[in-house]
């Protein structure tokens, strides 16, 4: 159904039937229930903590399960999830940049010889670049991701120039 057609149809309904319908939602879909949550609770500061050490467990993990999963995915789809919230842009570009330094930490102790590794990272650090591009952020940030490369000629990334690449 078409945005115009969504329109039209919800102006027909009556404020009865509508908040019925937006009941019915919250009930039925988790995306909506969340939505809701954040909008009258948002606690940014709280979700971006528990993204973090989600990720850190990845990479350090505590307890009972000693090898790291070192999965990107984690970390992209708390990003995703941030974006659909509509998180602070400031907090999301922490939570990027975070995902890198991270795993630039854990290679350092223990280097990874898969190439996925840093294709992976790679691409996490050209959509945090571009994301803090676009939301006017680059410039707060530019120490960031100039610590990255910096870290990712220290430890002798095969792909290190591609990092550089992406800010000129």
């Amino acid at each position: 159904m078409s945005r115009r057609k969504l329109k039209a149809y919800l102006e027909e309904l009556s404020k009865q039937e509508l908040e019925s319908q937006i009941l019915e939602l919250h009930d039925r879909l988790k995306e909506v229930k969340d939505f809701y949550k954040f909008v009258f609770n948002p606690q940014e500061d709280l979700m971006i903590e528990d993204a973090k050490l989600r990720i850190s467990k990845e990479y350090f993990p505590v307890g009972k399960r000693k090898r790291p999963k070192k999965r990107r995915s984690v970390a992209q789809n708390k990003i995703k999830e941030f974006l659909k919230l509509g998180v602070d842009p400031q907090l999301i570009l922490d939570v990027m940049l975070f995902n890198i330094e991270i795993a630039l930490t854990y290679n350092e102790e223990h280097p990874i010889k898969q190439e996925a590794f840093y294709k992976s990272m790679l691409k996490s650090y050209r959509e945090a670049y571009f994301y803090a591009k676009k939301n006017g952020l680059l410039k707060a940030h530019l120490i960031r991701f100039e610590k990255i490369i910096d870290a990712v000629y220290e430890q002798n990334w095969f792909n290190k120039s591609a990092f550089e690449a992406i800010m000129e």
